[in-house]
Formats: C-alpha cells, structure tokens, sequence
C-alpha cells in the first residue's frame, strides 16, 4: 500500500512558475512508476507526464511539453513537478499517481493509488 500526499499548489500569475511535490509513504516507493495528473472544472482528469522508477524515462503531455519538468528522488520518497510559463489553461487540481511496475501508462486507469490532488490556479 502506498499513500501520496501533494503539495505546493496555490495561485500564480501567467507566466510565472509553481513546484508541485507527491511524498509517498512506504518502502517500495523507488520500484514505482509515476505520475501527475490534473482536472479542470468540468473538464475530465488528464496525463500531464510520468517517470520512471529509475527517472531514466519520463513522459509529458504535449499541452506542457518545454515548459515542465518531472523527477523524483527515491531517497526522499518524493516526486516533483516544476511548472514553468504557466498559463491559465493550466489551472486545475493537479493529482499524482503511482503504480508498482515499470511500465510507465498515460492512462490514469492503469494507476492504482492516487492522492488528495492540489489545487493550482493561473490569473491571466
């Protein structure tokens, strides 16, 4: 079993930057695969990107291609995602994912524990 907690979401200008953090509990946490997803009002969930158990991989959705970064750092049991040059499309709650293979899925069904999700607002 594994519980994700996110943090570090809040409110930013257009353009400005927010670092999302996922600490993840238990000892395993460097065989999984991971990753963050969000979900606007009214909108459904989406993939954003993935990573790796090892970080060698990683996987963005083309909406945040160049302007995220996804890594992780197993020692710390944590994920992170640094958002750059937001925009107010990117508001939403923002959800991190794990699953206990290496296969890395864009798929949200193919995760099986997920977070409480952080909310990120962008004013234009």
């Amino acid at each position: 079993q594994v519980q994700l907690v996110e943090s570090g979401g809040g409110l930013v200008q257009a353009g400005g930057s927010l670092s999302l953090s996922c600490a993840a509990s238990g000892r395993t946490f460097s065989s999984y695969a991971m990753g963050w997803f969000r979900q606007a009002p009214g909108k459904e969930r989406e993939f954003v990107a993935a990573i790796s158990w090892s970080a060698g991989t990683t996987y963005y959705a083309d909406s945040v291609k160049g302007r995220f970064t996804v890594s992780r750092d197993n020692a710390k049991n944590t994920m992170y995602l640094q958002m750059n040059s937001l925009k107010p499309e990117d508001t939403a709650v923002y959800y991190c994912a794990a699953r206990p293979y290496a296969y890395i899925p864009r798929t949200q069904d193919l995760y099986h524990y997920w977070g409480q999700g952080t909310q990120v607002t962008v004013s234009s």
